[in-house]
């Protein structure tokens, strides 16, 4: 059992399609109370709008809900000028941003847009580098110097500081991405992607890492990205299937495996809906009798 006690939350996984009502759709998630709008970044796809532009729109057009990119394409984005962007946002929304953050994918599409190819231990490396850059651009500190091979600061000044401890959740997967993650990430955010016991074998890797660098796991928050079907048949396999199905999955996820966020990526129009009112109550019910 590795249950870390945090408060359950839940968030929506927002597809930035140009051609979508992204604005409104952010707004009903703040209304069926979920806690996050999360937005993938790919700057290279024709048909969505920007990230970043995306989360700026959501926070000014909303009052409560938490935003953060999931997760932002660091090879397009240089570190010092993503943690100015994301404590920027933090300051006009209220402290209402957290910076999911990758290490890149999609090379050739990233090289198209005048961005690095990177091989897997160059990407590693880089995400490794941009973490600390991000926060000393988040320090307060002034005359900042970095010198890593893929990005340094030069004397820099940072400002504004965030309005609260931006958290930065890496969205990793192999095993050293893992290791890095257990070391220095203040969160972890997989997708799951049809079998969760993929998502139980990396979550014992973070813990490893994490116990490895002398950390407590429990200080890593777990944002699990869940596409499926909320359905009222019979399963059709893991995230397939009737509410009762959903709410036994993402309990056991909580209580045995530590994860304590949700974000829906659900296709069709009730998704959304039924999430908020059947899966959540549900989940945050059967949660509270396990660990009673």
């Amino acid at each position: 059992m590795t249950d870390h006690g945090r408060e359950v939350k839940f968030g929506y996984f927002l597809i930035p399609n140009a051609a979508d009502p992204l604005l409104s759709t952010a707004q009903q998630v703040e209304r069926l109370g979920l806690d996050y709008v999360g937005v993938q970044d790919h700057p290279y796809q024709r048909r969505f709008v920007d990230t970043w532009t995306l989360l700026a729109m959501i926070a000014a057009t909303t009052s409560r809900v938490g935003v953060f990119p999931d997760v932002a394409n660091l090879p397009l984005r240089p570190p010092a000028v993503l943690a100015k962007a994301a404590a920027s946002l933090d300051v006009l929304s209220g402290g209402r941003v957290e910076l999911g953050l990758g290490a890149g994918g999609f090379w050739d599409a990233i090289a198209a847009y005048g961005g690095p190819r990177r091989g897997p231990g160059e990407a590693l490396a880089a995400l490794a580098e941009a973490i600390e850059v991000i926060r000393k651009v988040w320090s307060g500190e002034r005359n900042l110097r970095f010198e890593g091979r893929h990005y340094r600061l030069a004397g820099a000044h940072s400002g504004p500081l965030p309005a609260h401890p931006i958290g930065i959740w890496l969205g990793v997967h192999g095993p050293d991405a893992l290791r890095l993650a257990g070391r220095v990430a203040d969160g972890w955010v997989p997708s799951f992607r049809g079998e969760l016991q993929p998502v139980r074998e990396m979550a014992a890797r973070l813990d490893a890492g994490a116990a490895e660098a002398g950390r407590d796991p429990g200080a890593i928050r777990r944002v699990l990205n869940v596409g499926g079907a909320i359905t009222d048949g019979a399963s059709d396999g893991p995230l397939q299937g009737p509410v009762a199905q959903w709410t036994d999955e993402l309990t056991a996820l909580v209580v045995e495996e530590g994860f304590d966020t949700f974000v829906l990526w659900g296709d069709g129009p009730d998704q959304l809906r039924r999430f908020a009112d059947e899966v959540i109550p549900a989940v945050r019910q059967q949660v509270a009798r396990e660990r009673a």
